[in-house]
């Protein structure tokens, strides 16, 4: 896991790729969306001047819950942090977004089985609002070697997702522009 000396979340190439793949920087740079901060902490996400959307990074999904009602200590033993999630009105969906990125071997392999446990957990705390929940990893290419098979299929077999590099707007049930 180790690179030049670097690992885990220090890892420059990391950041950038989970930089590159930030909710919010993306949807701002197509046509007809803009985002805004809200006075609670998450994202507002807008297109053609309708309210579509939420983004929630990390602990702005808490203060979501937190206003919506929700004391996710009496659910939850402990908190789950998303790279980020976004809430879609139109479907009532609730997608967690994990960005992985890897150039060696390491824990990040191991970290990809999680997603079945971890959508349980959303679930549980999203139940309460009666959202629908999907789980989507966004993997770079790295993970399109054949040793990786036999994860990217038990990733679908419990009904989670997977993208390498981008994940479709139509999939979100995000309008897409022309």
């Amino acid at each position: 896991m180790i690179e030049n000396g670097i690992g885990g979340a220090n890892t420059k190439t990391g950041l950038i790729f989970e930089g590159k793949t930030d909710l919010r920087t993306f949807l701002i740079k197509q046509e007809g969306y803009t985002c805004s901060d809200n006075k609670l902490g998450w994202v507002d996400v807008q297109y053609q001047n309708e309210f579509v959307a939420s983004i929630f990074k990390k602990h702005a999904f808490y203060r979501f819950l937190a206003y919506r009602g929700v004391d996710y200590h009496s659910i939850l033993s402990k908190k789950l942090l998303p790279d980020d999630a976004i809430y879609v009105v139109v479907n009532n969906t609730f997608f967690v977004i994990e960005c992985k990125f890897q150039k060696v071997g390491g824990s990040v392999d191991e970290k990809l089985q999680t997603c079945d446990f971890k959508k349980k957990q959303y679930k549980k705390l999203l139940s309460l609002l009666n959202m629908e929940v999907e789980y989507i990893y966004l993997l770079n290419d790295w993970f399109k070697q054949p040793a990786y098979k036999d994860v990217l299929d038990y990733i679908i077999s419990v009904g989670c997702s997977y993208y390498f590099e981008y994940i479709p707007l139509n999939k979100l049930g995000l309008p897409v522009p022309r």
